[in-house]
């Protein structure tokens, strides 16, 4: 089995000009449409049975709607997690009513929600999703949108962790978009996940295996960041890669099937 842990899709009516809108501030095109249909075309072309979809709000005013459009996909090929604000100030009856519509776990997006990472409003957040016994998913390290001014660091993130330990935590992109040497020295060896969200072909390999060994196998998870990311071409990535079968299975869906429940 395959599960990428890290996908996006938007409803059918703005999916063209939101994907149309993000490759102008990105720079790159995307590899599939950004719907339902459309990723779900791709995961059955590159083999993934299941894909996580990560909605980002990037206003409060936008709650509502992107958790009832994530509410439709709880289980089959797309699961969605939900979405929350930094600045709602009712953010545990937001993350109690995403509970309860039965999506596992929130998505988190410190550039587009424009506050740093270690701000006292996500602490609060991710210490009530991990009470929920929710996951939580930070987008981490650089960002195209603003590539100088990094709302995840790894030194962020550390600070995070010692300070609410939370429970089910993953950091995108190996725990920092192209910050990995912080990442080894802030972040490995602690009580968090990695997912491999659009580094499989452009981080060094050498320096990816020695972090799936020195942080442990069973806490990387597999993604891509479709559509951004061709889902096909990252599943050979991976396949090709120096791994044990054992370590290859844990990071293709093992680890992500004990984090969903399934």
């Amino acid at each position: 089995m395959i599960i990428d842990f890290h996908t996006h899709i938007f409803p059918d009516k703005i999916a063209g000009r939101t994907l149309d809108y993000l490759s102008g501030i990105i720079n790159s095109r995307p590899f599939a449409p950004g719907s339902y249909t459309g990723l779900r075309a791709s995961g059955e072309q590159a083999g993934v049975d299941i894909s996580i979809a990560l909605p980002a709000v990037t206003k409060v005013s936008q709650i509502d709607s992107v958790n009832r459009f994530a509410s439709r996909y709880l289980e089959g090929p797309v699961i969605s997690f939900g979405g929350i604000h930094p600045q709602a100030s009712n953010y545990k009856d937001i993350l109690h009513d995403i509970k309860s519509m039965g999506l596992k776990g929130i998505k988190l997006h410190p550039d587009y929600q424009d506050t740093y990472f270690d701000d006292i409003r996500y602490e609060r957040i991710i210490d009530r999703a991990s009470e929920l016994g929710m996951i939580t998913v930070v987008h981490a390290g650089a960002d195209p949108k603003c590539p100088d001014d990094v709302h995840c660091t790894p030194q962020m993130a550390r600070k995070v962790i010692d300070e609410v330990r939370p429970e089910n935590l993953v950091l995108a992109h190996m725990g920092g978009l192209v910050m990995w040497d912080e990442v080894e020295k802030y972040l490995v060896g602690q009580d968090v996940y990695f997912d491999t969200g659009v580094v499989l072909d452009r981080m060094p390999q050498e320096q990816f295996i020695r972090m799936v060994r020195s942080h442990g196998a069973d806490r990387i998870l597999f993604g891509t960041d479709s559509p951004w990311a061709d889902q096909k071409n990252f599943v050979t990535i991976l396949n090709s890669m120096p791994l044990t079968s054992d370590e290859r299975e844990a990071i293709f869906s093992g680890n992500a099937m004990k984090l969903l429940g399934l």
